[in-house]
């Protein structure tokens, strides 16, 4: 029995990924957006191009969660982008109300379901899904540290003009200013990074990946990126869905690792077909401890609004 994917959000980052994911070939996928017609006429230009592709995936569009039943996977896309004169905490709130839904109906549709949340602000918006689903922390998961570190591998096969397959790298933290690239344990064909880069250059390379995100947006103009983040959630799914056991950086709700308790910070997880199967623990240096801890206290922030919010939500009820 072929397995089932669901997509929630039809935008650039949603659509793109159901493409990748239907040139896999080894799951139906579900796309499902509010606007009307958008998702059904994308999974119809999907389901076309599959003689020319070669590949049997179904995809559908809808606008509605019964199409979603018994999915494998959830992937949440869904919510709006910081706009002018909004604040961090306005778009916190904004758009916990949309996690918060699409969640209650994912998990109506497919309780035994892997949600994989890539909405902003990420961090406490896996918050969110885990509060709203129940779900034990194997089976939420946040997209940021796979997309964070494939930035920072680009810039340095960039730099040393190598292939970003020699280049191995970790970013840890909370997805934004704060993330926190580890030059000690990054290499390039085994060899250190801190021993082929310029301290001072790889500073300037560290501070390009944690602006990654804002570089794209600054070209785009009207947009933000798409391309990067939905080949890092296709990574993602392939670990669950195949069973691979990939050690991938994501957004993980630790039990005390690292020294943390309830919150999402992005560490090194093995993925498979559980999901979140086991969260890696590295040795982490003074300096690199407190920048993490700088990272946590950040999305510590975020999560004391998302937690105001729902209780303020709650009490109106």
């Amino acid at each position: 029995m072929r397995k089932k994917i669901t997509v929630v959000g039809a935008g650039n980052v949603g659509a793109t990924l159901v493409q990748r994911l239907a040139e896999r070939d080894y799951a139906d996928i579900v796309m499902v957006d509010i606007v009307e017609g958008l998702p059904q006429g994308k999974a119809l230009d999907m389901r076309e191009a599959g003689p020319v592709v070669g590949y049997d995936s179904y995809v559908t569009g809808t606008n509605a969660y019964k199409e979603t039943a018994g999915s494998d996977i959830c992937v949440i896309t869904s919510g709006l982008p910081r706009k002018p004169g909004m604040s961090r905490d306005d778009l916190v709130e904004t758009n916990m109300k949309i996690v918060r839904e699409v969640t209650q109906k994912l998990v109506k549709a497919s309780p035994k379901a892997i949600l994989i949340v890539v909405s902003n602000p990420l961090d406490a918006m896996c918050h969110v899904a885990i509060k709203t689903s129940g779900f034990p922390r194997e089976r939420v998961i946040g997209m940021a540290g796979v997309l964070d570190t494939a930035r920072f591998r680009s810039f340095i096969a960039e730099e040393l003009s190598v292939s970003v397959r020699d280049v191995d790298a970790y970013v840890l933290g909370g997805h934004g200013d704060t993330m926190v690239p580890l030059t000690r344990y990054t290499t390039v064909a085994g060899v250190p990074v801190e021993k082929l880069i310029e301290k001072q250059r790889l500073a300037a390379i560290v501070q390009r990946a944690r602006d990654g995100g804002a570089e794209v947006v600054a070209l785009l103009k009207t947009g933000s990126a798409f391309y990067a983040p939905s080949a890092a959630v296709a990574e993602m799914v392939d670990s669950i869905i195949l069973d691979q056991k990939r050690i991938l950086p994501c957004a993980a709700q630790l039990s005390g690792e690292y020294g943390y308790k309830g919150l999402f910070i992005g560490v090194p997880c093995k993925l498979g077909a559980k999901g979140l199967e086991e969260v890696v623990q590295i040795e982490l240096t003074a300096a690199e401890k407190k920048a993490l801890d700088k990272s946590a206290a950040a999305v510590k922030e975020l999560v004391g609004v998302v937690d105001r919010s729902m209780k303020a939500t709650a009490a109106k009820k």
